[in-house]
């Protein structure tokens, strides 16, 4: 019996009505000689600290590192029906295809249960990019063998284990060191998570210590010939910081007075360039996840959500979880098809369609760029729009605006650079002139944001210019600005940062290592990760920006600068990389992270934190500081000298008598 282990019912469901096993059982489908069934995310996971030992159920630092020496793994309660009806199916099967995503996790969600049940029998991978029909037969015409993608669970194993080994370990024991400081929450440290969060931190903290500086500009109203434009005062050596900005008011109010004086400005030189845009890749999901933040207000979990609802439910795009945006190179056979469905899917767009060439090879199609996913585009089939909300119809028109792109022109434009002399001061205007619309026809792109300076409109169009050509001075407008911090972050920023994590690496060495590819996290848990710090408290919305909150100072300052820095995080994710091509083992890998564990609790295990606490009134009984505990009935004031004093005061009380007194 061939047996098919996809990852969901829906998955499933999809698979089997292509292979014609149309008769539903309990928790799978059936045909002739084929099963189709389904895990529902991970059956299984690692087992917690007490599972190797009674004496893990207390909390104590003389019984850290927890190093397993044999992994275990146990049922999730929640799924216990269904991983016994795979167990049952996997036990009679002749032979095995592994169904489920095409991805690190969704090869350790099968290869887990497989090793679980210590099956031995031949295995094949069905890899799957979309989820309609033709996608599926495709990819059942073309299953992978076992070994090629065998590396991938390998690769998920590392780091699961070492998440476990980091969190485990090292939330037990700031957590520990926390409680002798009297801070008596949970420090949660995690391999993504902390770093992560340290962005945010940082973030904030350069935002809490912006000083703003004043600075001033001069903006010219010019015309020339009927034609009104805008220049900017350049502002000479001398009065300006390292970003041309006139920190003089002096200065620039002296060369107003000068240029009103002078009542005209010649142009002294006019260079045009001719500049050919190509059209932005189709979507990785990190750059989906910037977008819809941007300018759909989404957050990374919901893109998510609906980038996976529209591969899985409305068979719309393909599988959303890509690192990548570019497209195999035999994908291009399909673009007319592609094209005939989308039209399909909104004819609206018949108009735009007839002005795509279908033979236009653009950059995307690169199968050296390509790693284990494609960019997410389309799919071969139409869609229903009408079954889609409002958020989904949103999120599909911009894949498939980046997927249109494609086949439309370079956008081309002309930018001329202008430098005007008003009496003694030099002015400089810039223009741009549209000369082939091309992509922007389906895909729009905002002017980059300048919040320091109010520069000169870069869509405005200049006359004709040349040296010599005089222009008059409407009016001169002298405006004073200041120097803005830095913004929040949103949660699409966020994603950039954790995707571009080795700009923010400081160690030169480290930083050539990078080389700008290795990042904080997957395209897979990102939205999980910075959901996960959302729901423990450690971030807080504030309108589209994260902030952190005290608890994430609190652990940010308590954890050691390893475990926070972004780099070292990085590089764990090189590792997996080299475990994924084959070039490290999974046990040289874990018995590194145990070592760098062991080394880790050794060095912090007598130290004591400096945390600040919440003030709290004095103790009732002795006169002591109080500190803030939760008990059975929720957070109280206790006496910072317990056992030895048991004086405690109820939040509610204590904050009343901390109001102010009349005298």
């Amino acid at each position: 019996m061939r047996v098919f282990l996809c990852e969901k019912p829906s998955q499933g469901k999809d698979i089997a009505r292509v292979l014609n096993a149309s008769q539903r059982g309990s928790g799978c489908y059936s045909g002739a000689g084929i099963v189709v069934t389904w895990c529902i995310g991970h059956l299984i996971e690692a087992a917690p600290p007490e599972a190797y030992g009674e004496q893990y159920k207390s909390w104590s630092i003389e019984q850290l590192p927890i190093i397993p020496e044999h992994w275990r793994v146990e049922p999730k309660a929640a799924t216990a029906a269904q991983l016994k009806i795979v167990k049952q199916l996997v036990g009679q099967a002749s032979e095995l295809v592994i169904a489920t995503d095409a991805d690190r996790e969704g090869e350790m969600i099968a290869r887990e249960i497989l090793d679980l049940c210590v099956y031995r029998g031949p295995i094949r991978r069905l890899w799957l990019s979309a989820l309609n029909e033709a996608s599926i037969r495709k990819a059942l015409s073309a299953l992978k063998p076992s070994n090629e993608t065998l590396p991938l669970y390998y690769a998920a194993l590392a780091r699961s284990r070492a998440d476990w080994l980091i969190g485990m370990n090292l939330s037990r024991l700031f957590t520990l060191l926390g409680r002798q400081a009297g801070y008596d929450g949970v420090l949660s440290v995690g391999r993504v998570q902390t770093p992560t969060l340290a962005l945010v931190v940082t973030r904030d903290r350069e935002i809490a210590c912006f000083v703003s500086v004043p600075f001033w500009t001069v903006e010219v109203a010019l015309s020339a010939g009927g034609h009104c434009f805008l220049a900017n005062w350049i502002a000479p050596d001398g009065c300006t910081d390292a970003a041309g900005r006139c920190l003089q008011q002096a200065a620039a109010q002296q060369a107003a007075n000068r240029m009103r004086a002078a009542g005209s400005a010649d142009v002294v030189s006019a260079e045009t360039e001719r500049v050919r845009e190509c059209p932005p890749l189709p979507f990785d999901l990190g750059t989906l996840q910037e977008v819809c933040s941007r300018q759909l207000g989404l957050d990374v979990q919901e893109t998510l959500d609906i980038a996976q609802a529209l591969y899985e439910t409305h068979k719309a795009t393909t599988y959303p979880r890509s690192d990548s945006g570019y497209l195999p190179e035999s994908m291009f056979a399909e673009v007319p098809t592609v094209l005939d469905a989308v039209l399909t899917t909104d004819p609206t767009l018949c108009p735009l369609l007839d002005q795509l060439d279908p033979t236009q090879r653009s950059r995307a199609w690169n199968d050296s760029k390509v790693s284990a996913h494609h960019g997410i585009i389309p799919t071969l089939e139409p869609a229903n729009l009408s079954a889609m909300s409002d958020k989904e119809i949103a999120v599909y028109k911009l894949i498939r605006a980046h997927y249109l792109a494609q086949f439309l022109p370079h956008h081309e434009f002309d930018r001329t650079t202008a430098q005007l002399l008003c009496g003694d001061q030099y002015l400089q205007a810039i223009g741009k002139q549209v000369i082939i619309p091309g992509w922007h026809q389906v895909l729009a792109v905002p002017e980059a944001d300048d919040t320091d300076r109010e520069s000169t409109p870069r869509s405005q169009v200049l006359p004709a210019m040349h040296e010599g050509l005089p222009c008059q001075i409407g009016h001169i407008d002298l405006k004073s600005l200041k120097t803005q911090p830095p913004k929040p972050y949103t949660q699409g920023d966020l994603v950039k940062a954790m995707k571009g994590v080795a700009k923010l690496v400081t160690d030169p060495r480290l930083k050539q290592k990078l080389k700008e590819t290795t990042r904080i996290g997957t395209e897979a848990t990102r939205a999980s990760i910075i959901k996960g710090l959302l729901d423990r408290g450690y971030l807080i919305k504030k309108g589209r920006a994260v902030r952190a909150s005290e608890a994430a100072c609190t652990l940010i300052n308590t954890v050691p600068a390893a475990i926070t820095d972004p780099g070292t995080t990085a590089v764990w994710e090189q590792a997996l990389d080299m475990i994924e091509a084959g070039s490290m083992t999974l046990d040289t890998f874990v018995e590194k992270q145990s070592m760098w564990i062991t080394l880790l609790v050794q060095q912090y295990r007598g130290t004591t934190l400096a945390i600040k606490l919440p003030e709290g009134p004095v103790c009732p009984l002795c006169g002591s500081p109080t500190r803030q505990r939760t008990g059975k009935a929720g957070p109280f004031w206790s006496c910072r000298n317990y056992p030895d004093c048991k004086g405690t005061l109820p939040i509610q009380k204590a904050s009343a008598t901390r109001k102010p007194q009349r005298i």
